[in-house]
């Protein structure tokens, strides 16, 4: 099983990455595989609407995105950290999984997806909304810790003393990896859900 971390600093290793970094010593202790991505440091256009990917399958704008794109295919679970702006996720971020999430035609169900904020004091709750989002649109079931997952650290390395923190982190990663082995077990077992046809309905028509 493989764990995808994706990780919106622009920081290299500050403390979204201490927090990712937690959560992937307990993943290597369980035998899973993982993979820190950074992203928080790329020239990441938005999403600009033009809904080409239907027909190219991936986005028009060939950057980090579609090399993502794969790893986010093969894995089994997906992690995404932020640092909060203006008790939000990082732009960069945002533009990234707006993407990601849009352009990439495969079945995302069941996957499992966990997301982790990080900030000096406050607006952790609202950033742990809006990524979560990504994962409920579509499909994915959504690991919990034992709090909401969320680091304090204002300078870089300040994480490592918020001792309950990135014991949230290793909770967090030991319910994911259950919860993947246990969606993996299912699917051996009964299949994937059954999915009936889309059924879209604009309120304009």
């Amino acid at each position: 099983m493989k764990v995808l971390m994706i990780k919106g600093s622009p920081h290299k290793e500050g403390n979204t990455y201490i927090a990712l970094k937690e959560m992937e010593k307990i993943f290597t202790a369980e035998g899973i595989g993982s993979e820190i991505i950074q992203v928080g440091n790329k020239p990441v256009r938005g999403c600009i609407g033009c809904r080409a990917c239907a027909e190219k399958g991936s986005c028009v704008f060939d950057d980090c995105v579609n090399e993502t794109a794969p790893k986010f295919e093969e894995c089994d679970g997906l992690v995404i950290g932020s640092p909060v702006y203006y008790a939000s996720a990082n732009g960069t971020l945002v533009s990234f999984l707006d993407r990601l999430f849009f352009s990439t035609p495969f079945d995302k169900t069941m996957k499992v997806g966990a997301s982790v904020a990080v900030a000096r004091r406050g607006g952790l709750s609202s950033t742990f909304d809006e990524l979560n989002k990504y994962f409920t649109i579509c499909g994915m079931p959504v690991a919990s810790g034992q709090y909401w997952n969320s680091v304090h650290g204002r300078e870089i390395g300040e994480a490592a003393q918020d001792a309950e923190g990135l014991q949230g982190m290793r909770t967090l990663a030991r319910n994911m990896a259950f919860l993947m082995r246990s969606v993996e077990l299912g699917k051996q077992k009964y299949g994937l859900p059954e999915k009936e046809p889309f059924e879209p309905t604009n309120f304009i028509r």
